[in-house]
């Protein structure tokens, strides 16, 4: 499926958003919700979704724990750092905060106890040869970019950035293989004292061009769209609601590759929407590390209880340098699929999700399935 649409297309696009986009403020609660769980017990149950709005948040869910952790006092503290610590965002670390939590359903609790999944779901991993993180190479570009400009404004090389901000990237294709990138476009709210000519001259000079360039690449000037209609002063949540989890496309594969039905924000490792699509990644990565495909994507499928998927099943797009019979007995020697299994081999039942909450869950090599395991 993938194979065919690259031969079809000449370009690619993808999308990232910066850490202080509404949706990610969201995540970055949620899982650092889940980190604050975990670090005092690993097995502390966690389905937390955060919705932010203007001068307001909400916290929903379940929370099945031992550990004594203050909720307010996380979602306040991740706010103020990414940035909103001013009136005039209508958004601050000092607005309302409502939550509505609540245990986990003992009829799922069942399940999990005996090692069986969390949720059911479909669960999907991809790798291929574009770049060195086996990426595609449009979300990993764009991805780059919004942690350049997050960056900037945090610097202070562009002071005048405000929280917020997304980027498109489109990169084109021949013969399937990445030649360049046609067009960048980049949104993010900036003072209103600084015209935009100067906002997109900063922009390209400390943003575009350094991230192309580490990827041998370029794009005019005049390809690249800043503030589409001309202005944009006061991003966040008082623009524009925030909800964990609406990024999925973003945090996976930039549309390039299928993504499955649940998000990863703010769940424990017992949810397979979350462990399971890392194991998937884990697979493939190593599929394509290993050589033995130019191009993997890997689809499991768990139901509530169940100790192991009910569906596994590999797609290499005809690159496949081994027999389908090889590449099972290679995944069976990676990695144990069952629940447990992932959990133990990735080793999840630990704070390292906070990090994945912004630029993409895939393509970083701190994050265990991201690591290529000897074979």
């Amino acid at each position: 499926m993938v194979a065919k649409r690259q031969k079809l297309s000449s370009s690619f696009t993808s999308e990232s958003v910066c850490a202080g986009h509404p949706d990610k403020i969201c995540d970055q609660i949620s899982d650092a919700i889940l980190d604050e769980v975990l670090a005092q017990d690993q097995q502390g149950r966690v389905a937390i979704e955060t919705m932010a709005a203007k001068n307001r948040l909400i916290i929903v869910g379940e929370l099945t724990t031992s550990a004594r952790i203050s909720l307010e006092d996380i979602s306040r503290n991740q706010i103020k750092s990414l940035g909103y610590t001013k009136k005039r965002f209508n958004f601050t670390y000092q607005s309302p905060i409502e939550i509505y939590v609540s245990g986990q359903s003992p009829q799922i609790a069942a399940g999990v106890d005996n090692d069986g999944a969390g949720d059911q779901g479909i669960m999907f991993g991809f790798a291929c040869t574009e770049t060195k993180s086996l990426m595609p190479l449009p979300i990993t570009l764009a991805h780059e970019i919004t942690k350049a400009i997050d960056d900037a404004r945090k610097s202070k090389s562009i002071p005048y950035l405000r929280p917020d901000g997304k980027s498109l990237v489109t990169v084109e294709y021949k013969n399937g293989k990445p030649v360049g990138v046609s067009t960048v476009v980049i949104a993010v709210p900036h003072d209103q004292k600084v015209r935009l000519t100067q906002v997109k001259a900063d922009l390209y000079k400390y943003v575009v061009s350094k991230v192309l360039e580490t990827y041998g690449l370029e794009v005019p000037k005049d390809k690249v769209i800043v503030n589409g209609t001309g202005v944009w002063h006061i991003g966040g949540p008082a623009s524009d609601s925030g909800l964990t989890g609406r990024k999925i496309v973003v945090d996976t594969y930039g549309g390039y590759a299928r993504v499955g039905g649940g998000c990863f924000s703010g769940k424990d490792p017992t949810k397979v929407d979350r462990s399971g699509a890392y194991a998937a990644r884990f697979i493939a990565k190593n599929i394509v590390a290993h050589k033995l495909a130019s191009r993997a994507e890997v689809s499991l499928a768990y139901f509530i209880g169940a100790k192991k998927p009910l569906m596994q099943e590999v797609e290499t797009f005809g690159t496949a340098r081994v027999s389908q019979k090889v590449l099972i007995s290679f995944i069976e020697k990676l990695i144990d699929t069952s629940v447990r299994g992932i959990i133990e081999e990735l080793d999840l039942r630990r704070p390292i999700y906070l990090e994945t909450a912004a630029y993409g869950h895939f393509g970083r090599d701190q994050f265990p399935w991201e690591k290529i395991k000897n074979i």
